[in-house]
């Protein structure tokens, strides 16, 4: 009986662990045994014919993909089955169908087979000894076949790497000068370090323009702390800016938030929020800070009516304001709980929110409860999407424009 024929008849029904090797022979119970590489009848599209351990081997290893069962065979150092020969290779071998026009069962030329397949082989009878011809490289690592032993795909992987690079090959890039970017990246962290301890100085010249009754044809630039630009400005009287009986002090106007979690607009977040058009939630924030929390952060916005920039400071400490820093509170953000007005220097909320814009933040499909208390206050609710992140601008707009509007308003007072 053929190779091919044993084969499909043991794959059929399912004993192909049945099939054992030994020594160069593949051995089928105690029925029949054949070389391992004795050429089957089945022929590839190539023009080759198969040999029987491509054909055991494939049978066996038929359920992984393409490029594990090549690499697998490799390992083996045996022949494999090409892409194309697969599924009707499997069909013919499982019996799904009962002939194929591969299989030819008249003895090959020698012409037939093509180099990556082994030469045909004559079967074997039980009580034969094995041939005494030399063992050719082939037939030594078809000895070494165990099929039952399963298979390190991790090991065959790294065993097919080559390494390209390295970590200092990475750095040697042409025309590419890694000095000249360290140096710009210092630079540029100066300067924001710079800016950032200018606008926290109490003498920052906030240029921001107030509207009044006589400065629609002659500019004027109010400056809280600090001298004029120029010799005009320092020759005009400084407008004094009262705030219902309270003016304001020196240095940067102050924005007050909430130092609790419960808010939504904090320090961590109120920069990107005002500056940027951004919400971030607070404990995003929190976990992407690097270094302690900071007792003071500095927003600017361009005004509507001009391009001067308007600085502000935003802080969450109000215990620790002396006196003339309450001067200089324009705003605030309200948590609507009353003890957050515990010990500021107001009777109650309707001096607080004459002398002082008040803002609550909150997600517009939150409940009416949530802003039950501040909506007995004199304070401009402000509502923002949970997840339409486009939203904010606009949000953030509606408070610069009020914050503008109140500051016109005590300037005209």
């Amino acid at each position: 009986m053929d190779p091919l024929s044993v084969l499909r008849e043991y794959a059929i029904r399912g004993e192909l662990d049945r099939v054992v090797q030994s020594g160069d022979e593949l051995r089928f119970d105690s029925e029949y045994a054949f070389p391992c590489s004795a050429v089957t009848a089945y022929r590839s599209k190539q023009g080759g014919f198969y040999t029987l351990d491509a054909l055991l081997f494939f049978a066996r290893h038929h359920h992984l993909k393409h490029t594990e069962y090549l690499q697998s065979a490799r390992q083996y150092r045996l022949p494999t089955v090409t892409f194309p020969d697969r599924k009707p290779l499997l069909d013919y071998l499982l019996g799904r169908i009962a002939s194929s026009d591969a299989v030819s069962f008249l003895p090959p030329p020698p012409s037939a087979t093509v180099e990556e397949y082994r030469p045909d082989a004559p079967s074997l009878p039980l009580d034969e000894p094995p041939s005494s011809a030399p063992a050719t490289a082939a037939d030594e690592a078809a000895a070494d076949l165990a099929p039952a032993a399963p298979v390190d795909y991790v090991a065959m992987i790294h065993a097919l790497e080559r390494p390209l690079k390295d970590r200092e090959c990475l750095l040697e890039c042409r025309n590419r000068d890694f000095h000249a970017v360290l140096l710009a990246s210092t630079k540029r962290e100066e300067e924001r370090q710079r800016l950032e301890s200018q606008q926290r100085k109490d003498g920052l010249v906030a240029k921001t323009r107030l509207i009044g009754s006589d400065d629609h044809h002659r500019p004027v630039v109010a400056a809280y702390g600090g001298a004029g630009d120029d010799a005009a400005d320092a020759a005009a009287p400084k407008p004094k800016i009262h705030l219902k009986g309270s003016k304001i002090g020196e240095g940067v106007p102050i924005i007050l938030v909430p130092s609790a979690f419960q808010t939504l607009i904090t320090i961590y977040n109120v920069k990107e929020f005002l500056e940027d058009g951004v919400f971030v939630p607070t404990d995003v924030k929190v976990k992407a800070m690097r270094g302690p929390k900071p007792d003071c952060v500095t927003v600017q916005k361009k005004l509507s009516r001009d391009r001067a920039v308007a600085a502000y400071e935003v802080r969450d400490k109000p215990s620790a304001f002396k006196p003339e820093d309450w001067d200089r509170v324009v705003a605030v953000f309200v948590l609507g709980k009353e003890w957050q007005f515990k010990d500021w220097p107001f009777k109650d909320h309707v001096e607080i929110f004459n002398k002082i814009i008040g803002f609550f933040v909150r997600f517009e499909d939150d409940s009416v409860e949530s802003a039950k208390t501040v909506k007995q206050w004199n304070v401009k609710i402000i509502s923002i999407s949970k997840h339409k992140r486009h939203q904010d601008r606009a949000a953030a707009l509606e408070v610069w424009d009020r914050l503008e509007e109140f500051m016109r308003s005590r300037s005209h007072n």
